[in-house]
């Protein structure tokens, strides 16, 4: 996938209503065989999640089509680089980078705001077409690995062997409770804009950004990165273990 290319589907969804223990449950339809239902509830997952800030120009430019744009400041854009690691997930227990940026759609009101994801690597074959077809979500199958080493945590992201990312940062432990986030995700979805409504975790493993390394390869998405400002400190990161998450079925802008 090139730079600004973003994976969708042709084929429109089907959904119906039915009941379950009380809730609404929508049924989107199946994909190999099994049934995708929203919401769609992930009951636990590991997250380190970083936020850069980083030239507003360079993050319009790798956003794709004119229907989005970052939030920015001052000429400045927040980039959010969040690693996940699933482990009890109805889409598999599968490893996941997102690449993306605070957002909102082209002449929306100041107060609407959400994230566009760019680049979302993962490592099995369902949760990419699931995301692709479902959502519009950018995913790809690649090499990721995580590894805990010590009181850290490093997640990496290999091509034919040579890296193209690895973040690496403590395991902090928590703060208190986790934070739940309540936003729009916004994708293209069969060439349309497209957003998906979720409440994520958020963990409360706060990180000194001193104590976070990011390490860029010699590959095209480094590339992108670079452009960017990065390898560069965070400006905010955590870490959270056990977390939760809750995403919708998405709707057409």
């Amino acid at each position: 996938m090139t730079t600004g290319e973003q994976q969708t589907s042709t084929e429109p969804f089907t959904a119906s209503r039915a009941g379950s223990d009380g809730d609404d449950v929508t049924v989107w339809g199946a994909i190999d065989g099994r049934t995708i239902r929203f919401p769609m509830e992930v009951t636990r997952f590991d997250a380190l999640t970083l936020t850069f800030d980083v030239d507003a120009e360079a993050a319009a430019a790798l956003i794709p089509g004119t229907d989005f744009e970052p939030l920015t400041t001052d000429g400045r854009a927040q980039l959010v680089l969040a690693a996940c690691d699933y482990h009890e997930n109805p889409w598999g227990d599968y490893l996941e980078l997102n690449l993306g940026f605070l957002a909102r759609p082209v002449g929306a009101p100041a107060d609407v705001n959400g994230s566009f994801i760019y680049r979302m690597p993962v490592d099995q074959d369902f949760t990419c077409r699931a995301g692709n077809e479902v959502m519009g979500f950018p995913k790809t199958v690649e090499d990721l690995t995580v590894d805990h080493v010590g009181d850290a945590v490093t997640f990496g992201w290999h091509r034919d062997g040579s890296l193209v990312l690895a973040v690496t940062a403590p395991r902090i432990g928590p703060t208190g409770e986790p934070t739940r986030v309540t936003t729009d995700s916004y994708s293209y979805l069969g060439g349309r804009p497209y957003a998906t409504a979720l409440g994520m975790d958020l963990g409360t493993g706060f990180l000194d950004p001193s104590t976070i390394e990011v390490e860029l390869g010699e590959d095209p998405v480094a590339d992108e990165l670079r452009s960017l400002g990065l390898p560069a400190p965070a400006v905010f990161g955590t870490w959270g273990t056990d977390l939760t998450a809750t995403f919708q079925l998405g709707r057409p802008l």
